[in-house]
């Protein structure tokens, strides 16, 4: 039986995660580990599907949080190095913090002198968040390095004379990208943050790497790698969400209706905003299995939600056969935020969440009702 055979007999709408594509995504990052000795970790904002945790842990170093509950869900479900960075953190729970993660990074000289006893008298590894002021994509929504940023340390307010029990420097920069735009990210950390390198234990080069991506450059990466920890004497953590999940999430929907308005449109039981909202935020035309480009094949829809948001369009797409309410689809790369990212906006209901294992047999995870949606706001 052909795999996106075994991805419809999940219910509609559904995740499926293929548990065979997220181990050829971990074999891959574990190979860069193994080749540099750096340590890489899993970015829950990005994949948080705990039931997957103990195979991840398998292969990868950790996990890492932006916030107390994630570095709970790191701390109880992975247990092995545990990390996290928030922008500012909340007072009421620092202490929890601390006892959860091995590793604090702080995003200003404020928060680590308001935090700092704290933080080493619970023996964590204290860490700096760095502003290198290099952007390299075009997603103003995800660059940390655009004017008037709020996020990062710039070297103008950097203040070498408080890096007294800082063990590492941290620099998140990249989006969807490859070893070239953290090459060019590197000479500007060594530019701006370089005479302060020897002086540390570590050097986290953030998330962004798009390192699982068939045409991303493993080999400048590894390179990139040894040549940091070598010239400085550092270890280097990444922290990839979207690369450990790439490619290995599905999102299993159904035809509802189709509607002519000057074009053909069809709805479905999935929502952009609700289901997949990078679709509209980014935005991005996600994949479809079997689907082309508009005028690509015959017959050409604009699939959208069931929502009563006009701006609910997921895209244009073309098929060999005409659509009919009952239709199946398959939207690849879904496992990565649109996961995390779901919501209920006008009472949708949730996808259920399924595995894919790797004897071929689906498992229903989680499945969403009613009370999910009642339970959020009373």
């Amino acid at each position: 039986m052909e795999r996106t055979e075994l991805y419809l007999q999940a219910p509609s709408p559904c995740f499926v995660v293929d548990e065979a594509l997220l181990i050829q995504n971990l074999e891959l990052l574990s190979s860069v580990q193994e080749r540099t000795g750096c340590r890489i970790l899993l970015a829950q904002k990005a994949f948080s599907m705990f039931s997957l945790y103990p195979l991840i842990g398998k292969y990868l170093s950790g996990a890492t949080a932006s916030g107390l509950y994630e570095a709970r869900l790191g701390f109880e479900e992975m247990g092995k190095e545990n990390h996290v960075f928030s922008p500012a953190y909340r007072d009421e729970e620092f202490d929890e913090i601390t006892r959860l993660c091995g590793h604090i990074v702080f995003n200003s000289f404020s928060q680590w002198q308001k935090y700092k006893d704290r933080a080493l008298a619970a023996r964590c590894e204290c860490g700096i968040r760095i502003n290198p002021e290099c952007s390299t994509q075009d997603h103003a929504i995800y660059d940390p390095c655009s004017p008037g940023s709020r996020l990062g340390v710039t070297a103008a307010n950097f203040r070498p004379e408080l890096l007294g029990g800082i063990s590492g420097l941290h620099f998140h920069t990249l989006c969807e990208q490859d070893a070239d735009a953290l090459e060019r990210t590197l000479d500007a950390v060594e530019e701006k943050f370089g005479a302060y390198l020897p002086r540390m234990k570590w050097l986290n080069f953030g998330g962004g790497h798009h390192i699982t991506r068939p045409d991303y450059n493993v080999e400048k990466l590894i390179s990139l790698i040894n040549r940091t920890q070598q010239r400085y004497g550092v270890q280097v953590y990444l922290e990839p969400g979207e690369a450990v999940a790439l490619n290995a999430g599905f999102l299993v929907c159904t035809v509802l209706e189709i509607v002519e308005n000057g074009i053909t449109n069809a709805i479905l039981d999935t929502s952009a905003a609700c289901h997949m909202p990078d679709v509209l935020e980014m935005p991005y035309r996600p994949p479809l299995l079997g689907a082309g480009l508009p005028e690509e094949k015959p017959y050409c829809y604009r699939l959208g939600g069931p929502t009563c948001l006009a701006g609910d369009i997921i895209g244009d797409y073309s098929f060999d056969q005409p659509l009919a309410p009952g239709d199946r689809l398959i939207f690849g790369d879904m496992a990565h935020y649109s996961m995390v990212k779901t919501n209920t906006f006008n009472g949708m209901a949730l996808p259920s969440i399924a595995i894919l294992d790797q004897s071929d047999r689906l498992r229903v995870q989680k499945t969403f009702g009613y009370e999910d949606f009642k339970g959020r706001l009373s």
